[in-house]
């Protein structure tokens, strides 16, 4: 893979960005002659970062995607990748139910998540009761994934510079995790049915994120600091850890519907609208 210069990352943010704008596809920058390396892409996200809060976007948190081990296959992924989510595409939501407008995206998919809310900045080598200290809450939500390269078909890094396919966050009622001492082991054994119009499309278990949501958590922070130590998660952020289903495509018109086997954390309704 090839190291891009900064004139070839420049041309790439902007046509990404100007990509997402538009909501048109653009060629995958693997395919390009050399290809592109993991620090181009992360590069290439930085100047994407800069250029949205250059036209008055706000950073509120992060994602981190495919942290399922369960599609790595599907998708020819095999690692994570990470990015903001914005004050432009996030939602705390005051109930269990929202209506979702799909304008603005491209070939979007569904994925219900496990999101964290943190208090205190978490740091590389903490153990996981040391990062659930970190935390102020733990909500389900909903993130809409969606990405410029035609057919959902990438490389990894190919995900990391295209904002890591964020498109959307939607995040329920929020769960105070102080007097919760086992978190972790709670939420790996988290069961979610995703059904869409009344019909069951998938069930899985927080588990296969990286071995649960706060493992995934913990991940994030390391590699974040190996890899994009310009970036790091802050008190006050949130932080979406990745599907505990397969993501599934949306259309307008679908009622999607979550139950969980938690009882401390509410399912969803998303309703989906032009």
């Amino acid at each position: 893979m090839t190291k891009l210069d900064d004139a070839q990352i420049d041309r790439l943010a902007d046509a990404l960005l100007d990509a997402h704008d538009r909501v048109v596809n653009v060629p995958l920058p693997s395919a390009a002659p050399g290809g592109i390396d993991t620090a181009s892409a992360y590069a290439v996200a930085q100047c994407l970062r800069q250029r949205r809060i250059a036209r008055g976007e706000r950073p509120v948190g992060w994602k981190i995607g495919f942290t399922n081990r369960g599609i790595w296959q599907r998708y020819g992924v095999y690692e994570p990748m990470w990015a903001p989510v914005w004050d432009t595409t996030t939602v705390l939501l005051e109930g269990t139910e929202c209506t979702l407008s799909l304008a603005g995206l491209s070939q979007p998919r569904l994925e219900p998540e496990v999101v964290f809310g943190l208090a205190r900045d978490p740091r590389p080598g903490m153990t996981l009761d040391q990062l659930r200290g970190c935390i102020e809450w733990v909500a389900h939500g909903f993130e809409v994934v969606h990405t410029h390269f035609e057919g959902w078909r990438f490389t990894a890094p190919d995900t990391a510079a295209d904002f890591a396919l964020h498109g959307r966050l939607r995040i329920g009622p929020r769960r105070a995790v102080a007097e919760w001492p086992t978190l972790a082991a709670d939420l790996a054994a988290l069961q979610v049915e995703l059904a869409c119009n009344g019909e069951v499309k998938d069930r899985g278990t927080g588990a296969i994120v990286l071995d649960g949501p706060l493992q995934a958590l913990k991940a994030m922070v390391e590699a974040m600091a190996k890899t994009t130590p310009q970036w790091s998660i802050r008190a006050g952020e949130c932080v979406t850890t990745g599907t505990i289903t397969d993501a599934w495509p949306l259309a307008p018109g679908q009622t999607w519907t979550t139950k969980l086997t938690d009882a401390r954390l509410a399912g969803l309704t998303l309703r989906t609208s032009v």
